[in-house]
């Protein structure tokens, strides 16, 4: 059984993007990013639900990942909190990847930003869009477990 990961190391979740697609894989990516990202990531200062990554010249790039600096941040910088940001994989999986980009209506989307051995990793999803009635489906079936929960909730005083 796969240990899930703890939640500690979490540092922001793309909640939105369950909802708007469904996830055909799964990856874990690197991250390159300034010392001052790092201190704000730190303090949990970022934004993860309008990211999404670019395949440019055989390397992964985020786009759209706001990482905001700190007040205390030093004054000889000038912090970019939307600068795009470099995504470290293998080759080959940059090669299988922009494959499966190419197909009709793929794209990655960033699910995660975590620690893991000390450094900052994003999961990525090859994913494929939702149309509206399968947003609602979804939207149905959280609904029918909430009220689920509730009645077992109320059942078990």
């Amino acid at each position: 059984m796969a240990k899930k990961p703890d939640t500690a190391t979490r540092i922001a979740d793309n909640k939105k993007a369950a909802y708007n697609y469904f996830f055909e894989e799964r990856f874990e990516a690197g991250l390159v990013l300034e010392g001052w990202e790092v201190k704000s990531l730190r303090e949990g200062k970022v934004q993860l639900t309008d990211g999404y990554v670019l395949i440019r010249n055989g390397e992964l790039f985020i786009i759209g990942l706001q990482i905001n600096p700190l007040n205390t941040a030093s004054s000889h910088i000038s912090p970019d909190k939307v600068r795009t940001k470099k995504l470290l994989m293998h080759k080959e999986e940059i090669k299988r990847l922009t494959g499966k980009v190419e197909q009709k209506g793929y794209t990655l989307v960033p699910l995660n930003l975590h620690w893991k051995d000390g450094k900052v990793k994003c999961d990525i999803a090859l994913a494929k869009g939702k149309a509206e009635h399968d947003k609602r489906d979804t939207i149905k079936d959280r609904e029918g477990k909430r009220e689920v929960e509730r009645a077992m909730k109320g059942r078990n005083r």
